[in-house]
């Protein structure tokens, strides 16, 4: 070996090294456990938690991981069997946590990995599941492979992400162009990315990005990655982690300009994920999947998934809009179980938080929350949701900040009761606070927190409302009725979305299940019925 080819091989050497020492990416055998939950855990209500946003332990202004675990005895009472947590492992956004820098260590502001393994013995304890984010198809530029690969495009590391110096033309993902030259440090622009100039065809390091510059797709191609991740996803599944939801799975794999969404090699990696997630016994996927979420939902796929859309028709029913009453009971009709169901969640294209949606009308509210609380499906609640938390001032129209504001836990957030004992929270506060706090909302017997718990309660209850199908509907206009059916129990619920009351017929023997003190045959405006039928 000349004195070049030995200086390359130790540069390379150096480099993989360097990236290595950094994270790991040593093997992790299975050790599959069977779960210590109730065999129907997932079917129960989940919380949504933002971390960052959710309790503060230590005064900086920042939730995490110890702040959770405090609050664990509320979200019990609150009756969820599940919590879904947005990205915890370490980020290099200091925010939404998809930027992901190491794929087995939590985000340091958040705590330790002792932090974490008492989160999930704390939750157990309770019933509750942890199901994780788990950001599968982009890193952070900062991940450490790809800055080995940025450094030397001889790299081992080079093969783990998308380059190609001619991309060719018609690429547009979401009004903008995925392609970006490393060689200009794109991920330092601050303008919006579709103003962001093209890279110059022929330049060496152009790579490929589904969500932006800072964020370099992951090559899903290279088995090296695809063990990585499996490898990743066991070891916190190891750990005791109930299970995940897989972030943006239709974006694995991208053949050309034409065909980058939902392409059969992302479907395949889908279900492989899948498989060896649910080969830990009692664990729970949900996919986020935009374009075809109801095809993700099925067993051959990813076995659960976001009901995207829905969440719009409910809200817009919940306003007194007939034509969306009729399309939520066409979409039930046909739609699989495992459909994840919500109002909106942390993007701002699902919507403002639902107070705002609804500007503050508690009785519609109210009909948003019982729709898809009594419906098939996991419905996913947002924090913060059960208390009518309102959202903050955003910079743009698609400024996701002001769905991710701190809990309102007091009136004013501050102090031991409050979201933080320091002097600033990292974001300002829900502008409805003073009254719609988690401290106010236990004490108020009519409040939405109250409502929120009788629901869950009359749902985890009822085998026909965890886990029965739909069956029996009727729409007249706006009212919607329909049953839950599990053996032989049969539950009917009765929804008047309009302001005026309506007729309503009860079968012999019906028991009233909500609200306890209501009575007569008219269903009054803006209200909602719940009964037992009488097994056939």
């Amino acid at each position: 070996m000349n004195a070049t080819k030995l200086l390359t091989c130790l540069t390379l050497t150096a480099a993989a090294a360097a990236a290595t020492a950094q994270i790991d990416t040593s093997p992790v055998p299975p050790q599959p456990r069977a779960s210590t939950l109730s065999p129907h855990w997932q079917h129960g209500v989940f919380m949504e938690i933002f971390v960052r946003a959710y309790q503060d332990s230590n005064g900086d202004g920042i939730g995490d991981l110890k702040g959770l675990t405090r609050r664990l005895d509320y979200l019990q009472k609150l009756g969820v069997s599940g919590l879904w947590l947005m990205p915890i492992t370490a980020s290099a956004d200091r925010d939404h946590g998809y930027a992901t820098t190491d794929y087995r260590a939590i985000e340091p502001q958040y705590g330790t990995l002792a932090d974490f393994d008492e989160l999930v013995r704390e939750a157990h304890k309770r019933g509750i599941g942890i199901v994780m984010d788990y950001v599968i198809n982009h890193a952070s530029h900062q991940f450490p492979p790809f800055q080995a690969a940025l450094k030397d495009r001889a790299s081992p590391w080079r093969s783990w992400f998308v380059w190609n110096p001619d991309p060719g033309p018609g690429w547009d993902i979401w009004g903008k162009l995925p392609w970006y030259d490393a060689a200009t440090q794109p991920w330092t622009f601050s303008g919006l990315l579709k103003d962001l100039p093209p890279p110059k065809t022929g330049s060496p390091d152009i790579y490929f990005g589904t969500f932006g510059p800072h964020m370099p797709d992951f090559n899903m191609r290279n088995p090296d990655v695809v063990k990585y991740h499996e490898d990743s996803l066991r070891f916190w599944l190891n750990r005791g982690l109930d299970g995940y939801r897989l972030d943006a799975v239709p974006h694995f794999i991208e053949n050309n300009a034409k065909d980058w969404n939902d392409q059969p090699e992302s479907r395949a990696l889908t279900k492989r994920f899948q498989d060896l997630i649910k080969s830990y016994p009692g664990r729970y996927v949900v996919c986020e999947a935009t374009a075809e979420p109801i095809a993700y939902g099925k067993p051959e796929l990813c076995g659960g998934a976001f009901a995207f859309n829905q969440n719009y028709e409910i809200v817009k029913a919940a306003k007194g809009e007939p034509a969306a009453v009729q399309k939520m009971a066409d979409y039930y009709r046909t739609m699989a179980p495992m459909m994840a169901t919500f109002l909106h969640n942390h993007d701002i294209f699902t919507g403002r938080r639902v107070w705002d949606q609804l500007y503050g009308d508690e009785a519609r509210y109210r009909l948003a929350a019982a729709s898809y609380l009594l419906l098939p499906g996991t419905p996913f609640v947002y924090y913060g949701e059960e208390v009518g938390q309102s959202g903050i001032a955003g910079k743009n129209a698609d400024d996701d900040a002001p769905l991710r504001a701190p809990m309102s836990w007091t009136p004013s957030n501050r102090g031991p009761g409050g979201f933080t004992t320091g002097d600033q929270p990292y974001r300002p506060l829900a502008l409805n606070r003073s009254r719609h706090n988690a401290e106010n909302q236990q004490r108020e017997a009519g409040s939405l927190f109250n409502f929120y718990r009788q629901l869950i309660a009359l749902r985890r209850a009822s085998p026909a409302l965890t886990l029965g199908h739909y069956a029996a509907d009727r729409v007249d206009g706006l009212v919607w009725r329909f049953e839950r059916v599990h053996g032989r129990e049969r539950v009917l619920v009765a929804i008047n979305y309009g302001d005026t009351p309506a007729p309503l017929t009860v079968p012999a023997g019906a028991r009233l299940l909500h609200p306890t003190n209501a009575s007569g045959t008219t269903l009054p405006p803006l209200s909602l019925r719940v009964y037992r039928l009488e097994p056939r």
